[in-house]
């Protein structure tokens, strides 16, 4: 794709609503800000919720109004948002950055922004309107990066990192006969009823960069936490964003796949994957007494992350749509 950022310039105001956003949702809008950044100069992208908007398009003038998050709580209301940012003729756009998981709320914005991009591809697929791209997630270098270090000693044989969900806790309960048998840590709310090596603590993202560094193998387990997903129980297909920031990190992931998504974001050099414990014991055997090879591969896997799977690359990708669909100003 030809990159023709260069030629565009403006002002994005980013909105995102909710006054109890969760810690993970404050880190992609600050990694989002950082992408836009990129390409408009850090001075020319301001953040507002969405109380305040309104008042912010009025006062700022934006090219850009840039809504992202989730559309689901009612006390996020986009309509008045978009009717100011019309009145100035800045383009709207909103990034779902929680599909599929809320996808039947999804009525709440498809009558209001110009564009919408969801990070979900399959999911994209059930917007019933027009102007609807698939943009995934992605890896913030200022947040996530971190130089890979040859000479740490990697004690930790698998780790995990996240909620256990019933899909999470089906796989694991299924690698168990292997896992019993390695040094694991598994964590997050609701393992430590499964005994040792799990536990319920939550990890502040300094604390799992260093889990990263000392581990061989980090596991990579998508969510099952579906809040409006009932219409079409819409199966998620593309990867979170922690498979991109963990890898921007250096870790060296193995990936349970539901689908061949990841095969469109790394290799299986970059990023091997397993979908039964056959596949997972065969990735145990030839990775975990290889402290080159889980090297090598945890470098590749950073390397096609900060060539390919920034937030600076989504949005160069996201303005190259709209500026090819006619939503910029000439």
């Amino acid at each position: 794709m030809v990159d023709n950022v260069s030629q565009y310039s403006g002002r994005v105001l980013i909105c995102s609503g909710g006054r109890f956003e969760s810690q993970a949702n404050a880190q992609v809008r600050e990694s989002i800000m950082a992408g836009w950044g990129e390409c408009f100069g850090d001075e020319n992208v301001v953040a507002a919720n969405i109380s305040g908007a309104a008042a912010a398009i009025q006062y700022l003038k934006p090219t850009i109004v840039f809504g992202i998050g989730s559309y689901l709580p009612e006390s996020t209301y986009f309509g008045e948002v978009c009717r100011e940012a019309k009145k100035i003729g800045a383009a709207t756009v909103f990034w779902a950055t929680e599909d599929p998981y809320e996808q039947d709320a999804s009525y709440r914005i498809c009558d209001d922004f110009d564009v919408i991009f969801s990070c979900e591809r399959w999911g994209s697929n059930f917007y019933t309107r027009k102007n609807v791209w698939h943009l995934p997630l992605a890896a913030c270098p200022k947040l996530h990066y971190r130089p890979i270090a040859d000479d740490v000693e990697r004690t930790i044989d698998v780790l995990f990192c996240g909620v256990a969900f019933t899909n999470r806790k089906d796989i694991v309960r299924g690698l168990m006969p292997t896992l019993r048998n390695l040094n694991i840590k598994i964590v997050g709310p609701g393992w430590g009823e499964l005994g040792i090596g799990f536990s319920d603590a939550r990890l502040e993202k300094e604390q799992l960069v260093q889990f990263y560094s000392r581990s061989k193998l980090v596991l990579n387990l998508g969510r099952s936490l579906n809040f409006e997903n009932k219409r079409f129980m819409i199966a998620p297909s593309t990867p979170g964003p922690r498979t991109f920031e963990a890898a921007a990190a250096g870790a060296m992931q193995v990936f349970h796949e539901d689908t061949y998504e990841i095969r469109r974001y790394y290799t299986k050099d970059e990023i091997p994957s397993f979908s039964n414990r056959k596949d997972f014991d065969r990735l145990v055997s030839m990775y975990l007494n290889d402290d080159a090879l889980c090297l090598e591969t945890a470098k590749k896997a950073q390397a096609r992350t900060m060539a390919d799977h920034t937030y600076g690359h989504r949005i160069r990708h996201a303005l190259n749509i709209l500026n090819e669909n006619g939503f910029l100003p000439g």
